[in-house]
């Protein structure tokens, strides 16, 4: 690489502004670490006309993302349109065919196109550098790929969303309904103010686990359907009974080899408030690996907004002024191996069963009678009546069973008189 390093930023929403206020703050101290000067030569997004917290310089700004090749010589470009296809994935296969070092925070599109991406990165002998695609400013990717290298990890598993971390912490702390709660978050910053849904319904934090996962063990992307579910369910009424339980409810991701198959997923677990996890509260992230012979290592920071995913592009950054090359997963493409998968249907857990039901007489016997059908140990019962309405509230904690014999158990319930709505279910993380 030339002594002058000539950078692109494409995507000038709240993180691509933010970068570039970063990158002329810290020019001087960038260029200290790194023996190396840089300079912005091209910015770009769609809008040139949009009121933005820095004054454009019209000579580097291109509406046009894919005119800046053939306009300017480019040695480092980051994407931060944060799109899964589109435009997002041609910039940054353009570049990295044009031999161009890229860095970028957009998860959803390496776990849809990292496998092809990092192939094309090695083929061209650049970096494809998305440390900040994960847990935000938590260096976890780079703790895989070189702090943890020489270790077998079986398992990877966290608090990988902000945002829903955000909104189950505050419904805890202040008996507020989950909308009043997304509002605050919302006008906060916290979640995205027009659709917050890939943040609510698990979407976000599942990228996040198959990239872990490929980091983790070697493996090229899952494709497979998995367990995904979000918070979008969780009612006020299921935080006060698990703290009722010493339980707190965290929507974590999971990845883990369980008989030497791959099982991911990503839904709402209770957990204990005596564990680490259950006191990891609002918009942080924890990452917890298991592996030989290290044992467990943990990690925890804020996981999400312009400040932490910025910390981690400017180190993917000062990584490629320093010289290093690496390979984007750790091992070349061609020794990262394809993982079978364990069934979902076999997954187990102990269950946390939210009915609400008529208050008379045989409904508490029907609903146990099924369970009985159907193998299911119930641990733990708790019914609490509203004689004003004449329901119920029936909680029953279950043992350990599979997916699919719960999901067999509970249908007869959509069509019971008695109950008044499907039952709400929370796994038990164990």
């Amino acid at each position: 690489m030339n002594k002058l390093v000539n950078i692109a930023i494409v995507g000038l929403g709240q993180i691509g502004i933010y970068l570039y206020n970063e990158l002329n703050k810290k020019k001087k101290e960038i260029e200290n670490k790194t023996g190396k000067k840089i300079q912005i030569v091209v910015i770009s997004a769609k809008n040139k006309d949009k009121k933005r917290k820095f004054k454009i310089d019209k000579k580097i700004f291109y509406s046009n993302a894919l005119n800046i090749f053939s306009k300017k010589k480019i040695d480092i470009l980051f994407e931060c349109v944060g799109l899964s296809d589109g435009i997002s994935k041609k910039i940054i296969e353009t570049a990295l065919k044009k031999k161009i070092n890229v860095i970028t925070p957009n998860k959803t599109l390496i776990a849809k196109h990292g496998d092809y991406l990092s192939k094309l990165a090695e083929k061209n002998n650049v970096n494809l550098e998305f440390e900040a695609s994960v847990a935000g400013g938590i260096p976890i990717i780079r703790t895989i790929k070189e702090g943890l290298t020489t270790n077998q990890i079986n398992k990877v598993y966290g608090i990988l969303n902000g945002t829903t971390n955000y909104i189950l912490t505050e419904m805890e702390k202040t008996n507020e309904p989950f909308d009043k709660v997304l509002k605050k978050a919302q006008r906060l910053g916290y979640a995205e103010p027009r659709n917050p849904k890939l943040d609510l319904n698990g979407f976000d934090a599942f990228a996040k686990v198959r990239i872990l996962s490929a980091l983790s063990f070697n493996s090229l992307i899952s494709t497979n359907k998995c367990i995904m579910e979000g918070i979008e369910n969780i009612d006020i009424k299921d935080i006060k009974i698990a703290n009722q339980l010493n339980l707190r409810i965290k929507l974590l991701g999971i990845s883990e080899i369980i008989n030497g198959k791959l099982f991911e997923t990503v839904h709402p677990c209770l957990v204990s408030k005596n564990t680490y996890i259950g006191n990891v509260n609002g918009v942080m992230n924890a990452v917890i690996t298991q592996g030989k012979p290290v044992g467990e290592s943990i990690l925890q920071g804020e996981g999400a907004g312009p400040g932490p995913t910025s910390s981690s592009l400017l180190s993917d950054l000062i990584s490629i002024l320093q010289g290093n090359l690496k390979k984007p997963f750790g091992i070349p493409s061609n020794k990262r191996k394809t993982l079978k998968v364990l069934n979902n249907n076999f997954y187990t857990n102990s269950l946390y069963l939210r009915f609400e039901v008529k208050d008379k007489p045989g409904v508490l016997s029907n609903i146990t009678k099924r369970f009985a059908k159907f193998n299911i140990s119930v641990k733990r019962i708790i019914q609490t009546p509203n004689k004003m309405s004449k329901k119920a509230t029936i909680v029953i904690i279950t043992h350990k069973t599979t997916e699919i014999n719960i999901k067999n158990c509970l249908s007869i319930f959509k069509k019971n008189k008695n109950i008044l709505k499907f039952p709400t279910l929370i796994r038990l993380y164990n």
